[in-house]
């Protein structure tokens, strides 16, 4: 008898949630505040399966005032970084600047160098302080802060607009598929890589990116002109 009213008791209890007792989400929908795989919807409040963030619920999102970040703005990663110069930050510290963003490795000898001779075109083409140009390492072992500074000198990028980070492997990783950047090691001193250059606002927020080699880059430096103005 006992074994029975327990038994219906948690039948109850059962019947109960599925009818959304308790106040139960099923009406709600969510989406990866980095929008990895685009617009992409949940129906439960779990983590976003390509960078591991939490889902938000889109009927939550307000209008951001000027000045402050959303969900969706890469200042919410709480990953610490190396730079060439030996501080260590968060990526909420590069806010208020636009930035151009590109992942590298200093051994590579074919993509790289025809990515950071493209951030260098752009760079000379914008000449505004108020852009900041940064380069993440996807070999963190090999491209220690001291590493990254000869690297900096040898391609005339010493300056205060230019920023080297090299951080953890997981946050690397993480950080690529904010990206939406695949690289993979192919050899001890090699990895294979997409070729894209992004560009954020002074909050953030991912407005525009240019995929390729030598491409050609007024898209990009259209944006980056108009995210000064404003």
């Amino acid at each position: 008898m006992i074994q029975r009213a327990i038994l219906f008791s948690l039948l109850f209890s059962v019947i109960l949630l599925s009818a959304g007792c308790g106040g139960a989400d099923e009406n709600k929908v969510y989406q990866c505040p980095m929008k990895c795989e685009g617009e992409k919807t949940y129906s439960s409040p779990d983590r976003c399966p390509v960078c591991n963030m939490f889902v938000t619920e889109i009927e939550d999102k307000v209008e951001v005032s000027e000045g402050e970040i959303s969900t969706s703005s890469i200042f919410n990663l709480t990953s610490r970084w190396n730079t060439q110069n030996g501080e260590e930050i968060e990526l909420k510290d590069l806010k208020g600047d636009v930035l151009v963003m590109v992942m590298i490795y200093t051994s590579c000898k074919a993509a790289c160098p025809r990515l950071v001779a493209d951030m260098r075109n752009i760079a000379q083409a914008v000449d505004n302080p108020a852009v900041k140009y940064v380069l993440v390492s996807i070999d963190p072992e090999t491209d220690t802060p001291e590493r990254l500074k000869e690297f900096a000198i040898e391609n005339q990028m010493d300056t205060d607009q230019w920023i080297f980070l090299q951080g953890k492997m997981d946050d690397v990783r993480e950080f690529s598929n904010v990206l939406s950047v695949k690289y993979k090691q192919i050899s001890p001193i090699d990895f294979s890589h997409s070729n894209i250059i992004s560009v954020f606002d002074q909050t953030g927020e991912l407005q525009h990116q240019q995929e390729g080699l030598g491409v050609n880059n007024e898209a990009t430096l259209a944006k980056i002109a108009e995210l000064v103005v404003n």
